[in-house]
């Protein structure tokens, strides 16, 4: 043989032997599992933005679930249905079942409960944790069970992006919308998030100045929602209305989520409601500057990412969720015969007709 078909003959092997090891390596690597809790029964207007932003952040990095991604899902349904501590207890213990038995390399969970509930238990165990949507403070989680050593170094096996309202940013866009606005009632309920929620208002307010006057009410069912509401359309010093009591109940235990809280405020109301989140303005409210939960999950989903390819969570920092978006809806504007500026429109990441 001659020494040219010779040296193309080996370089041939080595080229086969190569192709060989690496397609070996690569099945004998196990395909990535993420768990992915939510506190919100399914398709939630809080819950389903952030799972669909994480979803789509982990495809843009090349996790694709049923290619070389496993992915589970559970809803926990502690909004609407599972309510109460006993029932939440219960919904977390069939979760961590589900974990146990799944064996995710990282668990991520939505909102407060999920992360109470379950993560906490799983402080340090070989699971990774990513949360999103996180109301609570987290050095409040931290006293309940240790679980970082700070923010900027988190320093165990969880991290994630805290759910940051925005709501000073909230309040001066509504301020440029309208000059003369004076005074905001803000409506919070008694909830772990309606509390928590509450402390993120006043916490956003000691380390900023804003030019209204405001008042907070903190209720504690749905008929005093109702009389809130309508005590502040009997105002005229209040401009808006920052409603966020989210979880109520009437004497006869009748439950009141988003949609049915907020159906009724938009017949009743003659108020212009800054929204807490972009997508209640899908839902009626007159909207302004909200927090983005698709955008938070995708901030959420880097964290998954880096942790898929390797990263320790407890050397990612902690987050505040970084990106608010400014949605309007239109329908509701003209009902409260609110003529929106063609350029703030234009600026607009969300105009609901």
């Amino acid at each position: 043989m001659n020494p040219e078909r010779k040296n193309l003959l080996i370089v041939g092997l080595i080229i086969m032997f190569v192709f060989f090891i690496g397609k070996r390596t690569a099945l004998s690597q196990p395909t990535p599992r993420v768990f992915i809790l939510h506190s919100y029964e399914q398709n939630h207007v809080c819950g389903q933005p952030q799972h669909d932003g994480m979803v789509a952040m982990l495809k843009q990095a090349g996790f694709i679930e049923n290619r070389n991604l496993e992915l589970q899902v559970y809803y926990m349904d502690t909004k609407r249905k599972n309510n109460t501590p006993e029932l939440i207890n219960k919904q977390a213990d069939i979760a961590l079942q589900k974990i146990k038995r799944f064996k995710p390399d990282v668990l991520v969970t939505l909102d407060d409960n999920a992360f109470g509930w379950v993560a906490l238990k799983l402080v340090d165990s070989d699971i990774s944790i990513v949360f999103s949507g996180l109301n609570g403070q987290p050095e409040m989680y931290n006293r309940q069970k240790p679980f970082m050593l700070s923010r900027e170094n988190p320093g165990h096996n969880i991290t994630g992006v805290y759910e940051k309202l925005h709501f000073i940013d909230a309040v001066r866009v509504h301020s440029r919308l309208f000059p003369d606005f004076q005074k905001l009632k803000i409506i919070t309920d008694q909830s772990p998030t309606g509390k928590a929620i509450n402390t993120q208002i006043k916490l956003e307010l000691e380390n900023a100045d804003i030019s209204v006057d405001w008042e907070m009410k903190v209720v504690k069912d749905w008929d005093e929602y109702q009389a809130e509401i309508i005590s502040a359309n009997n105002d005229p010093q209040i401009g808006a209305i920052y409603p966020v009591a989210l979880l109520l109940k009437d004497k006869k235990g009748n439950v009141y989520t988003a949609p049915e809280i907020f159906k009724w405020t938009i017949q009743v109301s003659k108020k212009p409601e800054i929204a807490v989140n972009y997508v209640f303005t899908k839902m009626g409210l007159f909207g302004g500057a909200a927090v983005d939960f698709y955008s938070m999950g995708q901030q959420a989903g880097q964290m998954v990412v880096k942790v898929l390819r390797g990263k320790d969570p407890g050397v990612l920092p902690i987050e505040e969720a970084f990106r608010y978006a400014l949605a309007f809806n239109l329908k509701r504007a003209r009902q409260l015969n609110i003529d929106i500026p063609s350029e703030i429109l234009l600026a607009a990441d969300e105009v609901v007709q």
